[in-house]
């Protein structure tokens, strides 16, 4: 294998894990609950704070993360980040209590953030731009259906193993992804990046993001009973409104204002925002929902996400090869609508539909249930 090859291994494994991360948890969180003591938060807030708490500390250092890599050094920054997760992975896999899972559970969200920009990073530096686009739809391919295949692999390890084993699940994959990025990939930064990182604008981009994301996770679990929640909100949106003039104030700002003069920069950003939010949302509540709700049991609940999975990744590559040379205002456009008619059709599911049962130990079991088959299916291919 040549060092391109080896440097996309190591991003898909590197950014696919802290995908799977987002959506492998879902289906264990009802035996989480049920198997962890918790004595300073109830069990309700704790299983929110282990999905919530470390998709929020993701998403509030996703841009110092990715502007460190440019300055330090990607494939420095991306090593640190691939043995962070696998620490925090382990921690979060013997944690003997959830407000220790929490915990381990944002430490996971912190190093993860220095793997998904960089991922993308490494990818682009090593290949010229007539090979990105299909490495790019490669990457996109693998990543996507680890993202949705993480509830069914959840399910499986849950059911026959233990909840633990979804997260130590993760430390022999970062292992490998770790060796191919000290012995294969070749260092890479930003040129134009100078000798002063703002450190200011870094953490009140932090600071934004972040404040809106717990507050907003804070009052969901309380109620909009907690003053904490309007507090957090508050400073979030102060921080968001003095972010803008602060970047067009700095003389070397950690995002230059100046990219978003570019219309494919902006809608590209605001259509990743809004589509993987949606991709997060949807599948951080399926597993509740068929669980919960529907009766299904944990291997049930993942496989019920398969055909998404088996979706992005016989599709995802060959249509980042043709968008290549097609350009990508059809994907665009033609992708977030038939998501949301898959949101639709998830929409009138009746709390009444028909559980799928699936047991590992009786064959038949595996054969879908009419209530999926009409209800669930048809908003899964869609979406």
């Amino acid at each position: 294998m040549t060092h391109k090859s080896w440097t996309l291994v190591a991003a898909v494994l590197g950014s696919g894990i802290v995908f799977l991360d987002g959506t492998i948890v879902n289906v264990a969180l009802p035996r989480i609950g049920a198997e962890l003591p918790a004595t300073l938060i109830d069990t309700l807030e704790g299983q929110t704070y282990v999905t919530s708490g470390y998709l929020a500390v993701l998403a509030a250092l996703l841009i110092l993360a990715g502007a460190l890599s440019d300055f330090y050094g990607r494939r420095r920054m991306f090593a640190i980040g691939l043995a962070g997760f696998g620490v925090s992975s382990l921690l979060s896999g013997l944690a003997p209590n959830l407000e220790l899972l929490v915990v381990a559970r944002i430490l996971q969200g912190a190093t993860g953030a220095l793997l998904v920009p960089g991922s993308l990073s490494l990818i682009t530096a090593a290949y010229p731009s007539d090979e990105r686009a299909r490495a790019i739809g490669l990457w996109a391919s693998a990543t996507s259906a680890v993202t949705v295949l993480g509830p069914w692999i959840g399910g499986v390890l849950v059911d026959t193993v233990s909840w633990r084993a979804a997260f130590l699940i993760n430390v022999p994959l970062l292992a490998i992804a770790l060796f191919a990025t000290i012995r294969y990939v070749r260092e890479s930064r930003d040129e134009s990046a100078t000798g002063h990182f703002d450190w200011l604008g870094a953490a009140v981009g932090v600071v934004a993001v972040g404040g809106l994301a717990f507050g907003a996770i804070r009052g969901q679990s309380t109620g909009w009973t907690d003053s904490t929640a309007f507090v957090s909100l508050a400073v979030g949106a102060v921080a968001t409104v003095l972010f803008v003039p602060l970047m067009a104030q700095r003389r070397h700002p950690l995002v230059p204002l100046g990219l978003f003069r570019s219309r494919n920069f902006a809608i590209a950003n605001l259509s990743t925002f809004l589509v993987y939010g949606a991709l997060y949302v949807t599948f951080g509540f399926q597993g509740l929902f068929l669980q919960n709700t529907l009766g299904y049991s944990a291997t049930a609940a993942g496989l019920a996400g398969l055909p998404v999975g088996i979706a992005l990744s016989l599709f995802s590559a060959k249509a980042g090869a043709i968008a290549g040379r097609l350009g990508v205002r059809w994907f665009m456009t033609a992708g977030p609508l038939l998501m949301a008619l898959g949101l639709f059709w998830f929409a009138r599911i009746p709390p009444t539909s028909e559980a799928w049962d699936v047991r590992l130990d009786s064959l038949p079991s595996f054969v879908p249930s009419s209530g999926y088959l009409v209800d669930v299916l048809p908003g899964m291919l869609l979406f």
